[in-house]
């Protein structure tokens, strides 16, 4: 009888995979919806049933050429499929879906964006953007005559639906929360207003002026109040020119730069944001975070600065 090397037969016994099946089938997820495509679409590209497209989106697959498949039809690298270098996100959707998969296992989120963090916007403000993304998207016009405002109106929808269940997600979760607001930013936004284009009538630029300052009046009460889970730091010098977020979860961190704005005048259409939970670039950007939050303004202190500006700009 041939002899059994155990020590080979219990190493095979014991061999866990390096690839992290759940966020491959996440960020499959992520890509799809971003592509636009249905899980039949998927399942008929690659001669499946839909069932077991859901499955690979549930983090069961298992064959490497059913990634690599998969990478060419979702127009991505199976690199960044697997996360193992940068993950990148062409389009608006594809990149809120990730972050809301990404969220749903952070213990702590820093965050910057512009004008302000829309897990701290108020409930209102889901509302107004829905109007400014559709006032900026452009008002294309097909050989049919058709405006595509109907699409133009689904597009806008998919991705408010994304975010409001990021904010659903925030407020039932509630975990930390660092988020830093540049002045020169706030200052801007309370200049121009909820607004989506600057060709709106008088009453409704006024109205969305009165908007904006509800929006800066809640970031100052939160301050005044300090949730326990919230921190605020008003930064009172020049700010990246891209968003970013940082997730710090129980295994590791994950940095996201963006392109896409959610404030006044927002960008959502054309951009490549990034996904990366690389060390290198992991640890410059909480090294700038820390420098910003020192010198930033806090708790009462920045609520003052924000009546003061509030006062100022009327």
């Amino acid at each position: 009888m041939p002899r059994v090397n155990t020590d080979t037969a219990q190493q095979a016994h014991t061999f866990t995979s390096s690839i992290n099946f759940d966020e491959l089938g996440n960020r499959l997820r992520a890509y799809r919806i971003g592509a636009s495509l249905l899980a039949e679409d998927i399942a008929e590209q690659l001669g499946v049933s839909r069932a077991v497209v859901y499955r690979m989106e549930q983090g069961k697959i298992v064959k490497i050429e059913t990634v690599e498949r998969l990478a060419q039809l979702l127009g991505t690298s199976m690199a960044s499929l697997l996360g193992v270098e940068v993950e990148y996100y062409s389009t608006a959707l594809g990149f809120l879906e990730r972050m809301r998969q990404v969220e749903q296992g952070a213990d702590r989120i820093i965050a910057h964006f512009e004008p302000i963090s829309l897990l701290l916007a108020s409930d209102d403000y889901l509302h107004y953007l829905r109007a400014m993304l559709l006032e900026s998207m452009p008002q294309t016009t097909d050989p049919a005559g058709d405006t595509g405002n109907s699409s133009l109106a689904a597009e806008v929808d998919a991705l408010l639906n994304i975010l409001q269940e990021r904010k659903n997600s925030f407020a039932s979760r509630r975990p930390n929360i660092v988020s830093l607001i540049g002045l020169r930013e706030l200052e801007r936004f309370l200049h121009t207003g909820l607004v989506g284009s600057m060709n709106l009538s008088e009453s409704v630029r006024q109205q969305r002026l009165q908007a904006a300052r509800r929006e800066v009046l809640h970031i100052a009460e939160l301050m005044e109040n300090e949730p326990m889970h919230v921190q605020i730091a008003l930064v009172d010098d020049a700010m990246p020119a891209t968003t970013f977020q940082v997730f710090v979860g129980p295994n590791k961190s994950l940095l996201a730069v963006s392109p896409f704005r959610f404030g006044e005048l927002p960008s959502v259409r054309n951009g490549i944001a990034t996904v990366t939970a690389s060390p290198e670039p992991v640890k410059l950007y909480e090294e700038m975070i820390d420098r910003l939050w020192k010198t930033a303004y806090k708790g009462k202190d920045g609520a003052m600065h924000l009546r003061k500006l509030l006062d100022r700009i009327r």
